[in-house]
């Protein structure tokens, strides 16, 4: 066979040629033969079967074997006249042309490599920022607000009516229809009036009830309600107030800054102050680091580095710009897509010079990451899965299951990586 070998660029390389229909029909013998060495076949004994009989009964499966076996001989060989270390192909092979004739099959194939990226100086490329100050008034805010969350309740000292955020100490039985119904009744249940625990209008109804007093409140279970014996019913409360509480006042000294500093050794209130100041500095870095830090890292980096880009990872990347502006599109959008190949391809245009952006900026930090031997391993990957589905409320395993399922887990990792690199990189280490 004789192939045609092309560079393209620096990370692209061609490779063509017409792979005969008699290399086909000679790979197919010896598949079959093959095959009928381990075969079993009614009449035949096992191992002892004919090749003409494996063709018969697996013509097709073995044609398209053998065309797979001719590909990667065209491969081989080709990478070999282009010298192509193995190590260095990413991704699979892009058929531009597979066309069948009565000659046999013409194929040309694109092989795409490793970027081979030339660093140099980088260090001095990071954007310069000042660290935000921290002033005495934002530590106080924030102070008082942890302090004030360690006050317990106590029972007011003077008898008053219950309104807004009282803690109410109360009875209750519900009924539907004048029946109670299971999980409608309890005793010395502490509920904070106004925190929207209860059914709607249950807690407004309150306000105004004084200690020991009974009253019948009235409330309907939202459609929705969890337990559809109840859902959108109207029920019947019978409510009797127990004891108001309100928050004591607390009192910031060393014993509750310890308290709050998980025992920390030398802790007072002083210490406090500071690691708060320090907490708050960090939450300010944060922000300035994905809203200006990052962004400008990112711009600088694409703008200082010029290699040929992969073209089979840059249209995986196209697909993935598509799939997102597909999942914001309407019904009626998407039709107009289907069987219209030409506007297919004018969206995939839109979105390239985007997606080539993304993909260089995704092997910058590949590299840059593996001169600065910064990894991340799978528990930082799990770690950063499971504080994500914390935040948002969902199920950690649910989540994980959901990365590892879409393959989405090596874009968990190179996005640890890729932050632990930038805060090196603007100094923004511990």
């Amino acid at each position: 066979m004789k192939v045609t070998v092309n560079k393209i660029d620096d990370a692209n390389v061609s490779m063509s040629a017409t792979i005969l229909k008699a290399d086909i029909d000679k790979n197919i013998e010896t598949l079959a033969a093959q095959a009928g060495k381990s075969m079993k076949v009614d009449g035949f004994r096992k191992g002892k079967v004919p090749a003409h009989v494996v063709k018969k009964l697996h013509g097709d499966k073995l044609a398209h074997d053998a065309e797979a076996e001719a590909v990667k001989a065209l491969l081989d060989q080709g990478s070999k006249e282009a010298k192509l270390n193995p190590n260095d192909v990413i991704g699979q092979p892009f058929f531009k042309k597979y066309e069948k004739n009565d000659k046999g099959i013409d194929v040309e194939v694109e092989v795409s490599l490793r970027p081979a990226i030339d660093l140099g100086d980088y260090a001095s490329i990071a954007p310069k920022f000042e660290k935000p100050e921290i002033s005495e008034a934002l530590v106080n805010e924030r102070l008082d607000g942890l302090v004030a969350a360690q006050a317990p309740y106590e029972k007011i000292k003077r008898a008053r009516a219950l309104k807004k955020d009282d803690m109410a100490v109360i009875d209750f039985v519900g009924s539907v229809d004048g029946v109670p119904f299971e999980g409608g009744k309890a005793e010395n249940f502490s509920l904070k009036i106004g925190s929207g625990q209860f059914i709607p209008g249950f807690e407004d109804q309150m306000i105004g009830m004084k200690p020991n007093e009974t009253k019948t409140i009235k409330v309907t279970f939202p459609a929705e309600y969890g337990a559809a014996n109840l859902a959108g019913k109207e029920a019947d409360f019978e409510v009797t107030l127990n004891e108001i509480q309100v928050k004591a006042t607390p009192t910031l000294d060393d014993e509750l800054a310890a308290k709050l500093l998980h025992g920390a050794e030398g802790a007072n209130v002083d210490m406090l102050k500071e690691r708060i100041k320090e907490q708050l500095q960090r939450e300010e870095i944060s922000k300035l680091y994905n809203s200006e830090l990052k962004p400008q890292l990112v711009d600088a980096l694409v703008a200082k580095y010029d290699f040929a880009l992969p073209n089979n990872i840059v249209e995986q990347e196209v697909d993935v710009k598509i799939n997102q502006k597909a999942g914001t599109m309407s019904a009626e959008e998407l039709e107009s897509y289907k069987n219209n190949p030409e506007k297919v391809d004018a969206l995939r245009d839109e979105v390239r010079d985007e997606a080539k952006m993304s993909v260089k900026a995704t092997f910058i930090v590949d590299a840059l990451a593996r001169a600065e031997k910064i990894s991340a391993n799978d528990q930082e990957v799990s770690q950063a899965i499971y504080y994500e589905a914390i935040m948002s409320g969902q199920d950690p395993q649910k989540v994980m299951e959901y990365y590892s399922k879409n393959n989405l887990l090596p874009a968990i990792k190179m996005g640890i990586i890729e932050d632990k690199l930038f805060s090196k990189l603007l100094g923004l280490e511990d």
